[in-house]
């Protein structure tokens, strides 16, 4: 179950950055409502990061949440805000959820 918890935050983590990007494309009140979704996705990522790693090393949890946030944010770079998906990112993107699956089956 914190293993589910664990992967939820790091999706809320990647909320948290989409929604630093968006805030820095707007202006006026858009921009505070934008501010506003970071600080709720922080608050609800961290809340469930400190629940997983009640039952989970903290090292395992923390490198999973954020490999997920910084594979998320990548995946949302490209796809939203118009990033260059070059090969060498893709490469390192890759070795970074291997990683991240490396870590999880590691794991007791």
């Amino acid at each position: 179950m914190n293993w589910i918890l664990l992967i939820i935050a790091g999706l809320f983590e990647v909320a948290f950055a989409f929604c630093l990007g968006k805030a820095k494309e707007a202006t006026g009140n858009e921009m505070y409502l934008w501010y506003v979704g970071f600080l709720a996705a922080l608050a609800i990522s961290m809340i469930l990061l400190v629940k997983a790693t009640q039952t989970l090393p903290i090292g395992t949890a923390y490198a999973v949440w954020t490999g997920i946030g910084a594979v998320g944010t990548v995946l949302v770079g490209i796809f939203v805000f118009k990033e260059p998906a070059t090969f060498l990112r893709i490469l390192f993107i890759s070795t970074l959820i291997g990683s991240i699956i490396g870590l999880k089956v590691v794991s007791h």
